[in-house]
C-alpha cells in the first residue's frame, strides 16, 4: 500500500448529532466534510483537514445500528505532550463527558478513556506510540 494512503474509520449511528457533538466538540475535530440524505444516508468526516485519517460517521433512517459489541472498542490516540493531554481531556470534561474504567486495565496507567454516545471508547494516552 502507498504510503501517501489515507485511512477512512467508517461507523454507523442511531445518534448522528450527539456522536458528532461528542468528536467535534469534546475531541476537538473538525467536520470536513458533509452529506444529507445520498441514497437514505446522512453522514459527517471529522478529523483534521491535513491529517492522513478521519472518521466517518453514518445514520440510516430505516436502519437500526445499535451500541458497540464490546467496552474493548476503542480508539486509541497518543497524546506525548502532557499539556495537549490534560487540555484533551479537560475538553472532554468541559464537555460533559466523564472518565470511564477501561476493560483494559492497562489504558488507564497512563490514559483516561471516555465513552461516545454509542458506547464506543476513546482512550486519550498520555505517551508516545512506541513500535
Amino acid at each position: 500500500m502507498r504510503k501517501d494512503a489515507v485511512l477512512r474509520i467508517a461507523r454507523p449511528t442511531d445518534r448522528l448529532h450527539e456522536v458528532v457533538r461528542f468528536y467535534h466538540d469534546g475531541l476537538g475535530f473538525e467536520i470536513i466534510a458533509a452529506f444529507d440524505d445520498h441514497d437514505g444516508f446522512d453522514g459527517r468526516m471529522l478529523g483534521h483537514p491535513h491529517a492522513p485519517w478521519h472518521l466517518e460517521f453514518t445514520q440510516h433512517r430505516d436502519h437500526r445500528a445499535g451500541r458497540a459489541p464490546t467496552q474493548d472498542n476503542l480508539l486509541v490516540f497518543y497524546l506525548p505532550d502532557r499539556s495537549e493531554w490534560e487540555a484533551a481531556v479537560q475538553r472532554m470534561r468541559a464537555n460533559g463527558y466523564s472518565p470511564v474504567s477501561s476493560f483494559n486495565p492497562y489504558w488507564d496507567r497512563q490514559g483516561v478513556t471516555f465513552e461516545d454516545p454509542d458506547g464506543y471508547r476513546v482512550v486519550l494516552q498520555n505517551m508516545a506510540w512506541v513500535k
